[in-house]
């Protein structure tokens, strides 16, 4: 099985973790990776609002799946675009890791009026803003290691919890964001790994390691995405939970699926105007469907992302 992923340590991270996966599932699969270099990872010189969004980290690991050279591609969940390609299919999608964010170098209650963050993500960007007006903030870009390096000097980044666990790094100051606080990214915590919708073998293989619970969690907060009609570069955010009796298997209970709970947001820019509400219901897909037309039409959100920039 060939593997497609991104050459940073965290992406190989990744791809190390599904090759496992596959090689415990007991059919006997054997992997090996085919580092891509992707336009995102060259030129970290600029936002990534201005080459393209996060999709830049994605489409050429894809096209190693197009053109033949691999079999699956590893992603974060987080990095996809709303919409899957017409020719690919996320076949897997592994149990979900930490999806919260975290602030590195500083904790938000202790930083002084005016202190600066460092983020390269609208999203986290917005959130904070809307809790903290007196933050500055300056863009952040380039792998985990090269950002949590500028933690220094007074200056505060942001990160994802799930990046930092994984690659087994300790800064000496990590402040967990509570979700009131800070939403996570659509994904965040969660791998998808895609192959070629008509290669049904590899389908059958991947689905070996897809855990259900984090399939219909990853399914809900992407529907919500899909209905918005944006991608994840925007200042929005979804969160989906299951309830504590449910083991998001209706195979586990030999029943339906039960109830799934998205918390969603959409905000301006400058967090000064942010609507959030949360939906309830059995299907991944419309709880995330009609919550996103929920925040659109009643709570004024599609009037937030009109304004945008």
């Amino acid at each position: 099985m060939r593997i497609a992923t991104r050459g940073s340590a965290l992406a190989q991270w990744q791809a190390d973790h599904v090759a496992a996966l596959l090689a415990a599932s007991g059919n006997g699969v054997v992997c090996e990776k085919v580092i891509v270099s992707t336009h995102g990872d060259r030129r970290t010189d600029l936002p990534l609002s201005e080459i393209g969004g996060k999709g830049v980290f994605v489409k050429e690991v894809q096209a190693a799946l197009f053109d033949g050279r691999a079999d699956i591609a590893v992603h974060s969940a987080k990095d996809l675009p709303a919409l899957t390609p017409d020719g690919l299919v996320i076949a897997a999608v592994p149990a979900r890791g930490d999806a919260d964010d975290v602030l590195i170098g500083g904790r938000l209650h202790d930083l002084r009026v005016g202190a600066t963050i460092a983020t390269g993500s609208a999203r986290r960007q917005a959130q904070l803003a809307h809790a903290r007006p007196d933050l500055h903030f300056v863009g952040l870009r380039g792998n985990i290691e090269t950002r949590i390096a500028k933690a220094v000097d007074g200056l505060t980044i942001v990160a994802a919890a799930a990046a930092i666990e994984r690659l087994g790094l300790t800064p000496d100051v990590v402040h967990r964001l509570d979700h009131r606080v800070m939403l996570p990214q659509v994904g965040q915590g969660t791998l998808a790994i895609e192959c070629r919708a008509d290669d049904q073998p590899t389908r059958d293989l991947l689905a070996a390691i897809t855990d259900p619970a984090a399939q219909r969690r990853l399914v809900a907060e992407r529907s919500f995405l899909v209905e918005i009609g944006g991608d994840c570069t925007l200042p929005v955010a979804a969160h989906a939970t299951l309830t504590p009796a449910d083991p998001g298997d209706p195979a586990d209970s030999g029943g339906p699926p039960g109830p799934i709970r998205v918390e969603a947001l959409i905000s301006s820019p400058d967090g000064q105007t942010l609507v959030r509400d949360a939906r309830t219901g059995t299907d991944a897909e419309t709880v995330g469907r009609e919550l996103a037309r929920d925040l659109l039409d009643e709570a004024g959100g599609a009037e937030i992302l009109a304004d945008r920039p």
